[in-house]
C-alpha cells in the first residue's frame, strides 16, 4: 500500500495535532517537522522519530516530502503555503489560509497552474454531525430553511492572535452555512467590536441572506468564560440542534424530539485523512483552496459592513 510522506510546518497546539494524526494515519508517513522555535521542532520530532528544521525552506527542499500540512500564525500562513506550492508540494494550509483575499487567490492560481493539491482547514466540514445536518438539510427533511443560527464563543485563545474573531472563529461557520446550503449568500451586514484589545475586533455578529430567503447568523466572541460551539437550524417543518463539540444533533417537530445515536469521531483525523486520499487519487478536497477563498471573501466584506455601517452586497466570489 502507498503511502503520502508528508510533514508538518508549525508545531504549536494545533500543528501537533496534525503531527499526532498523521502519525496514526496508514496511508501516511510522517517524515519531518519544522518550526522557527528549534526547540519546540526537535521536542516532537524526538517523540517520534522524525527530522526536526528550524528552517522551512531545509525542509521543502527534501525530494520525499510530497505534501505539508502548515499550522503557523494566521499572517505567514500565506507566505508558508506558497513556498511549498513553488517546491512542487501538495498542501493543506490552516484556516484562514492567508491575511488577505490577494494572497489567498496566488496560492489557488499556483495550485491549479501547477496540478497540486490544494486544501484548506475547514475542520468542521468534517465534523461528523455537521455532515448528518447537512443531510437533513440536503432531503428536505427540515422543510424550507428559514433561519441558520451559530454560536462560536470562548476567552481568548491561549495563543498567538495576529487576526480577528472574523477570520479567526466566525469564517468556521460561515464557511459551514455555505457548505450546508450549497449556496453563496447574496448580503452581509456586520457589526463587531473591540473590547479588550485595541487592534483587532474581538466579537462580531453577522447576518447572511441567502437566496430563497433564508437567513444565517453569526455570533462570535472571545469574552465568553466557557467555551461554546453550537448550531441551530429552523425549518418549515423542522428545526436541529448540533454541538459542534459532542457532536450531538436533536431534531425536534411536530412528532416531539429525537436524537439519533451517533459515534463520535475525531475531525482532524477525517479531514486529514481526506486530504491523504485526495492527493494520492487525484480527487478535488472536500475543502479546495477555492472554497477557502471564497469564505474568506465573505469575512472581509463582513469586516467591511461593520466598518461602514451597513449591509454589502456579496456580487461575483472568486
Amino acid at each position: 500500500m502507498r503511502k503520502l510522506r508528508v510533514a508538518v510546518i508549525g508545531v504549536g497546539f494545533w500543528g501537533r495535532n496534525h503531527v499526532r494524526v498523521y502519525h496514526e494515519l496508514e496511508r501516511a508517513e510522517l517524515v519531518a517537522v519544522c518550526d522557527i522555535d528549534a526547540r519546540k521542532a526537535e521536542e516532537v520530532a524526538a517523540r517520534y522519530g522524525i527530522e526536526a528544521y528550524s528552517d522551512s525552506r531545509e525542509l521543502l527542499r527534501r525530494e520525499d516530502v510530497e505534501a505539508v500540512s502548515i499550522c503557523t500564525w494566521s499572517t505567514v500562513l500565506a507566505q508558508e503555503a506558497l513556498k511549498a506550492l513553488e517546491a512542487g508540494k501538495h498542501v493543506l494550509v490552516e484556516k484562514p489560509m492567508a491575511s488577505s483575499t490577494r494572497e489567498a487567490a496566488r496560492l489557488v492560481e499556483l495550485a491549479e497552474k501547477e496540478g497540486l493539491t490544494l486544501a484548506v482547514g475547514f475542520i468542521e466540514r468534517f465534523n461528523p454531525g455537521v455532515q448528518y445536518v447537512r443531510e437533513l438539510v440536503r432531503e428536505g427533511k427540515l422543510g424550507q430553511i428559514v433561519v441558520l443560527s451559530a454560536r462560536r464563543l470562548s476567552r481568548w485563545p491561549q495563543r498567538p492572535w495576529d487576526v480577528g474573531v472574523v477570520k479567526d472563529l466566525a469564517i468556521h461557520d460561515i464557511d459551514l452555512m455555505r457548505f450546508i446550503l450549497g449556496e453563496e449568500p447574496r448580503y452581509v451586514y456586520a457589526m463587531a467590536g473591540k473590547l479588550m484589545r485595541p487592534d483587532v475586533e474581538d466579537y462580531a455578529t453577522i447576518l447572511l441572506s441567502f437566496p430563497g430567503d433564508a437567513v444565517g447568523l453569526v455570533e462570535a466572541n472571545w469574552l465568553t468564560p466557557y467555551k461554546v460551539r453550537t448550531l441551530r437550524i429552523t425549518g418549515s417543518e423542522a428545526t436541529v440542534d448540533l454541538d459542534y463539540l459532542t457532536q450531538q444533533v436533536t431534531i425536534r417537530s411536530e412528532e416531539g424530539a429525537f436524537t439519533p445515536s451517533r459515534r463520535w469521531q475525531e475531525p482532524l483525523k477525517l479531514e486529514l485523512a481526506h486530504f491523504v486520499d485526495c492527493v494520492l487519487n487525484g480527487r478535488e478536497p472536500l475543502a479546495s483552496g477555492r472554497e477557502g477563498l471564497r469564505s474568506l471573501a465573505i469575512c472581509e466584506l463582513a469586516l467591511r459592513s461593520a466598518r461602514e455601517g451597513r449591509p454589502i452586497r456579496v456580487g461575483e466570489l472568486p
